[in-house]
């Protein structure tokens, strides 16, 4: 059974009002610290397109994209079902690790009891889980946003990135785009931090036979695995600085990107401000 948060409508102008695809928004308008801006309708984010509804699909569908980057796992294609397609749109699936990885966790999620969460979750394990698992992914993940930034730099736009709730495995992808593009991480960070909002935030999924399943307790210790802590970005970034020095050093030896390449991608993705 699947139950979520109450949701509040504060969508923001020009925010599309969609039915069942969560967390959509354009990455446009950000701001780089040379002056530019990412323009409008290149680059876009959101959960999974599993139960998009006719609606949906036909706005997605004039949106003009080129790529669809899915970086849900096997796991999450099981539990929400493939994409919906998109006449003529290329779907490219480059699975990440997910911030809570593992069956056996996510089967405590849904099913443990307060005494098996408060064990798992609590006295702050969720919330260093989560910035843990950002960290691994920029250490470990190298080949994969190397292959996401390279693609993007040759034809792959306009795109749309997406995991289950467009949060952590999409939030970090767009993020590692958005450094590339030379937009300032405060940006980024508030780009980030808008998946919290209410109306956008992932569906809580409990048992209804699951011990305690939907108590505030309950709720306040799973609540670090679908928030948008700007810590967990931080922790990304942190990474980036700890293992190469500089976004810079990432970008061209970690991720393998040349100069020219970081140019090409600047022309397709940047306006003048």
């Amino acid at each position: 059974m699947t139950q979520q948060l109450p949701q509040v409508k504060t969508l923001e102008p020009g925010e599309p009002e969609l039915a069942a695809v969560r967390n959509f928004r354009d990455v446009a308008g950000l701001p780089t610290a040379d002056g530019r801006a990412v323009r409008p309708g290149a680059l876009f984010r959101s959960g999974h397109l599993a139960d998009a509804t006719e609606s949906d699909a036909a706005f997605l569908s004039g949106l003009g994209l080129h790529t669809i980057f899915d970086f849900r796992n096997e796991a999450d294609a099981k539990i929400e079902g493939p994409d919906v397609e998109l006449p003529g749109v290329r779907n490219v699936n480059i699975p990440l690790s997910d911030p809570a990885d593992g069956k056996e966790f996510w089967r405590m999620v849904r099913e443990g009891d307060l005494d098996t969460l408060r064990d798992l979750l609590g006295d702050g394990k969720a919330a260093a889980r989560m910035a843990s698992s950002y960290r691994r992914m920029i250490v470990e993940r190298t080949a994969e946003h190397s292959r996401v930034l390279h693609s993007l730099a040759e034809e792959s736009v306009p795109a749309l990135m997406h995991c289950a709730a467009g949060k952590d495995r999409a939030g970090l992808s767009i993020a590692i785009t958005l450094l590339a593009l030379g937009v300032e991480r405060e940006a980024i960070e508030a780009d980030y931090v808008k998946s919290g909002a209410p109306h956008r935030r992932y569906k809580v999924r409990r048992s209804p036979t699951a011990g305690d399943a939907m108590t505030p307790e309950v709720m306040e210790l799973l609540s670090p695995l679908f928030d948008a802590r700007v810590e967990y970005l931080r922790a990304a970034f942190e990474a980036i600085d700890a293992h190469w020095g500089s976004v810079d050093a990432y970008l061209a030896d970690g991720l393998k990107l040349a100069p020219e390449t970081r140019e090409r991608l600047r022309e397709r993705f940047l306006t003048e401000a």
